[in-house]
């Protein structure tokens, strides 16, 4: 991540709290450090400087969980049920899962869930509960012990009521009321009232994402998500209407949103641009997704081969089939996060209910990474059980190339158990 330059607006943010101009990475570190050094006081602190927010408790007890439900409806109630158990039944079905076995008489491997992640959820001034989701259940199917969620509080000091509700259905063990940089910090060193986590997972803000960067090594991270893309490979028979709400919606994500079209068609790129100033007209979030769609890109090609090779080499997070016949194409997709089949495969249904995890490789992470799942939650050790007939037949060629490699104590290792040196006397 390349070095970030504060807006004007929030290099005054940043000097009204701090009483200094400082760089986003300088801030960052400032946090992390005194999160570290003074624990819970330090989150209590930033809670009222840079939230805005009295907190008299970090953690969500059971009774606010109880008022939340009563503040949701039940429509919504519903919806995210229905997520939930389609969410549940994909990473089940994905087979990842703890187990031990000897793949020959001697080797090895055995597979455990993490005991303790910690789940940032963004918050504050919006509810993200399809987030907690689709990091809290694969998390749950892998078998850990205990979920941990982080999440800023808002002006009336909590966390808001569909995310509560979502991480009660996800089965959360632990809610605390704390964002930023400072919750990163939290999990990665442990407070007063905060566990210390194996593993940090979740997207968030600049602040967030620079703050998982530093602390990568103290703690596992998922990885480092950006702003949302979407590709969309549309011929002539494309749907344009479908195609604009589909950059649209990933549009309004956020004013860093890559929204991209690569179509066969001129006349189809002209009827999507069309259609995409129609839709911003009505949307709540206008100024944003126009910011994104402003720095989208239309690229025309000869045909859908053309455009097959722009996507693996730009490795998207959601890539969207429009064409008349994408199914074959799947198999030519060497890059994407998730791969959304035909008209009826929106990438809508991808951020909520359709099962797979939301949370996906960014910013041409895809060419080697994976979108979030069981196995980011499950754990690996290698087992070596030799009996002394199979130590014997490898320690001459361990022996060589350890003395190769100018490490004596290692063949000396092997030498006094082919002399029978170390074995205890009868």
């Amino acid at each position: 991540m390349e070095s970030l330059v504060a807006s004007p607006q929030l290099a005054r943010q940043i000097e009204r709290v701090f009483g200094e101009e400082l760089s986003p990475e300088e801030v960052v570190k400032r946090v992390i450090a005194d999160v570290r050094s003074r624990g819970d006081e330090a989150l209590f602190d930033y809670a009222v400087r840079l939230d805005g927010v009295q907190l008299s408790s970090l953690e969500v007890g059971r009774n606010e969980v109880a008022t939340a439900y009563d503040m949701a409806t039940k429509e919504l109630i519903s919806a995210l049920e229905l997520a939930a158990s389609r969410i549940r039944g994909f990473h089940l079905a994905c087979g990842c899962k703890s187990s031990t076995v000897f793949l020959t008489q001697h080797l090895g491997r055995k597979v455990q869930p993490l005991a303790r992640v910690g789940l940032y959820i963004p918050g504050g001034t919006a509810a993200y509960p399809s987030t907690v989701l689709m990091t809290a259940i694969p998390a749950r199917v892998a078998g850990v012990e205990e979920t941990v969620v982080l999440s800023p509080a808002g002006k009336s000091g909590s966390i808001p009521a569909p995310t509560l509700v979502a991480a009660d259905i996800a089965g959360v063990d632990r809610i605390f009321k704390v964002g930023g940089a400072q919750a990163i910090a939290a999990l990665a060193f442990g407070t007063e009232s905060i566990p210390r986590v194996d593993k940090i997972c979740g997207p968030g803000n600049v602040f967030v994402t620079l703050a998982k960067k530093m602390l990568y090594g103290t703690v596992a991270i998922d990885g480092l998500e950006g702003p949302t893309e979407i590709v969309i490979v549309a011929d002539e028979s494309a749907n344009a209407s479908f195609c604009a709400a589909d950059l649209l919606a990933q549009a309004e994500h956020d004013p860093m949103a890559s929204a991209i079209l690569i179509t066969t068609s001129a006349q189809l790129a002209d009827e999507i641009n069309e259609a995409v100033e129609r839709g911003l007209s009505g949307l709540e979030r206008r100024s944003i997704a126009s910011d994104a769609i402003s720095r989208g890109v239309v690229v025309t090609v000869d045909n859908v081969d053309e455009a097959i090779d722009l996507v693996n080499l730009y490795a998207p997070e959601h890539l969207s089939l429009m064409v008349a016949d994408p199914s074959p194409l799947v198999a030519r997709i060497r890059n994407a996060g998730c791969i959304f089949v035909g008209e009826n495969s929106p990438v809508v249904l991808g951020d909520y209910v359709a099962g797979p995890s939301h949370v996906l490789p960014t910013g041409g992470a895809a060419r080697a990474g994976s979108p979030l799942g069981v196995e980011d939650f499950l754990k690996t050790s290698n087992i070596v059980s030799l009996d002394e007939a199979a130590m014997l037949e490898l320690s001459q060629a361990a022996i060589t190339i350890a003395r190769t490699e100018g490490l004596d104590a290692h063949a000396r290792a092997i030498e006094l158990r082919m002399r029978g040196e170390a074995k205890k006397p009868s």
